[in-house]
């Protein structure tokens, strides 16, 4: 009986090895055999309309590409993006898009996919560290804040008091719209800045900002570093009813501000091809999660729409 007990033990501890090393091999098999790439995404915040806009860019061109999206948002927070990076590492993704919320609060999440040997794409925004970065995909953001102040300057004929409504302080776009905004007014002396400051992207903080100023300024301009801000801004001018008084300009060309470009309320807006940078960004992220050559930077041009080009960005 004994004999016959511990046979059975054995024959049994032997059937949970032979078991276990098939399951072993069914998963790794799994994961080499479905051949599907995975990409981890993290955004900036979904509450802005242009990154909601990114997403379903990122989505539908992932989509057309057979690319599973591990998809976190980071809600403004650099700490955040850190985070669900690391959690992407954890889960193993072939690839990582990052939209960076800060210039240097996001580096370490860029330092950690770096370390882990994991391709790092950032999107529409630059980190500190970009020498570990993979790739960059997005659009020359010196040059957006060149081509609205330069509108706005034709506009006023060189001459007036202007304001500029900066995005998030740091972050590479804010940095780099007002780099370009201070490039062309430099050569326009008679211009001057008589009040800047962060609205954070938001409306409803550039709304607040403006009624503030309206009450102590005179302002012949209002420079949105993007068109969240500068509809916030708009919306207090035709409150104080000072719309007539005062150009306000924006970024991105998001459906809102195009319609307000039609109507005349907004003065112009510079165009940022989002479904262009999601494409790119898959089409970068592909080749880099297969370990394929890719350039490092990928720009996407920025475009200038008035109400003389209008009907060139809408389906009228």
């Amino acid at each position: 009986m004994k004999k016959v007990k511990w046979l059975s033990v054995l024959m049994i501890m032997m059937l949970i090895y032979v078991t276990g090393c098939s399951d072993e091999k069914a998963t790794s098999d799994s994961k080499e055999g479905d051949g599907q790439v995975t990409i981890g995404v993290s955004y900036q915040n979904l509450q802005n309309e242009y990154i909601v806009a990114l997403q379903e860019s990122l989505r539908k061109n992932a989509k057309d590409s057979g690319i599973k999206l591990v998809e976190s948002d980071g809600l403004g927070k650099a700490e955040n993006q850190i985070s669900q990076v690391e959690n992407f590492i954890n889960q193993n993704v072939d690839a990582i898009i990052l939209n960076p919320v800060d210039k240097n609060g996001s580096a370490p999440a860029v330092e950690m996919a770096s370390a882990s040997k994991i391709p790092i794409i950032t999107i529409l925004s630059v980190v500190a560290n970009d020498d570990k970065v993979t790739a960059h995909v997005g659009s020359d953001d010196i040059e957006a804040g060149k081509i609205e102040m330069q509108h706005i300057a034709d506009l006023l004929g060189g001459k007036g008091n202007v304001a500029i409504i900066h995005g998030p302080n740091g972050q590479s776009a804010e940095v780099n719209r007002t780099e370009g905004n201070y490039e062309v007014l430099k050569n326009y002396p008679d211009m001057k800045v008589v009040a800047e400051q962060t609205a954070n992207w938001s409306r409803a903080e550039a709304l607040a900002l403006t009624e503030n100023w309206l009450q102590t300024q005179k302002l012949d301009a209002i420079i949105g570093q993007n068109d969240e801000m500068a509809l916030g801004a708009l919306k207090a001018l035709k409150a104080a009813g000072k719309l007539n008084e005062t150009k306000v300009i924006g970024i991105d060309a998001i459906p809102d501000a195009l319609k307000s470009v039609e109507s005349g309320e907004l003065s112009a807006t510079v165009f940022q091809d989002v479904e262009s940078q999601g494409r790119l960004g898959i089409e970068v992220g592909l080749k880099a999660a297969k370990g394929e050559k890719v350039e490092k930077d990928n720009f996407v041009p920025f475009q200038l729409v008035s109400k003389e080009n209008i009907e060139d960005f809408t389906d009228n």
